[in-house]
């Protein structure tokens, strides 16, 4: 028996965002937050122009641009969110908190899609869940988790993410997957460079392209096609699962941190990246 094709692009999804975020955190420290954001949306939109093309006639349609309007604002809040809650607290307890939104899209699916799992793979996504939670803490220290601003900020965002993620497969199945990423990114750049012009920053922008090429492609596409390829596979297939599937990218990220960055990590966060990436193959073929 074959492998479902959507399950294919939420594994393929899963590989991209890792590698995303491992170039998203390299470009925002070297332009900054608002300027990574604006070259995903400026890169991804443009790259993704001649496939939506022809379909451009379809936002005017019933209530799609309204729905792809209002993706576009949560997917650039939550962005924003995500970004000041990493600045604000410590990485390993945010990485933890954020990982909530698995929990809230499967509750979500549950609701308005009418999605159930059979015991086994809700058996599954537990341990999935639990090894991202491994990844993310270092010490007994990150266990002890305040209420701070950074978590607080962190807690918003798992919420909004859980929302985007749910909104995204509706608009994938009701309008269309490419263009439930597509309004969104051409937000991302419209939102972005307003707010960079704003506070006097678009030199920087300009300059921060020149001299971070290399890194500011790579961020672009791998995170559009991370998010292309998680609309594409929720477009038909649960959005639990498919999620599910999706979430350990942290794995990826890890492995390319240790491999290129030399990190240091502990023995248990080894064994959650390959339990994690291990339970997510097993999700797919089952």
């Amino acid at each position: 028996m074959g492998i479902d094709g959507g399950l294919i692009f939420a594994f393929l999804a899963m590989i991209f965002w890792g590698f995303g975020d491992f170039f998203i955190q390299k470009t925002v420290r070297k332009i900054g937050s608002f300027e990574a954001l604006a070259f995903i949306g400026l890169i991804g939109s443009i790259g993704m122009l001649p496939f939506i093309w022809n379909d451009l006639g379809i936002l005017f349609s019933g209530a799609n641009f309204l729905i792809l309007l209002f993706l576009g604002i949560l997917v650039f809040v939550f962005t924003v969110s995500n970004f000041e809650a990493l600045k604000e607290g410590k990485l390993s307890v945010i990485d933890v908190i954020l990982e909530l939104e698995l929990p809230i899209t499967i509750v979500l699916g549950f609701i308005f899609f009418k999605e159930s799992l059979s015991f086994l793979q809700f058996l599954i996504i537990f341990f999935i869940f639990f090894s991202i939670l491994m990844m993310a803490v270092k010490s007994k220290e990150h266990l002890r988790i305040k209420l701070e601003k950074g978590v607080i900020l962190a807690l918003i965002t798992a919420a909004g993410f859980g929302i985007i993620n749910f909104l995204t497969a509706y608009s994938s199945r009701t309008v269309s997957p490419l263009m439930a990423i597509w309004i969104p990114w051409v937000m991302l750049f419209v939102f972005s460079c307003f707010f960079i012009v704003k506070k006097g920053g678009f030199r920087k922008f300009l300059v921060g392209s020149s001299r971070n090429k290399k890194i500011i492609f790579f961020m672009a596409v791998f995170d559009t096609l991370a998010w292309i390829f998680y609309s594409l596979a929720v477009s038909k297939n649960e959005v639990s699962i498919i999620t599910a599937v999706t979430e350990s990218y942290p794995a990826i990220a890890l492995i390319l941190a240790v491999t290129f960055n030399k990190e240091k990590i502990k023995w248990y966060q080894y064994l959650g990246v390959f339990t994690a990436l291990g339970l997510s193959f097993v999700l797919v073929i089952i």
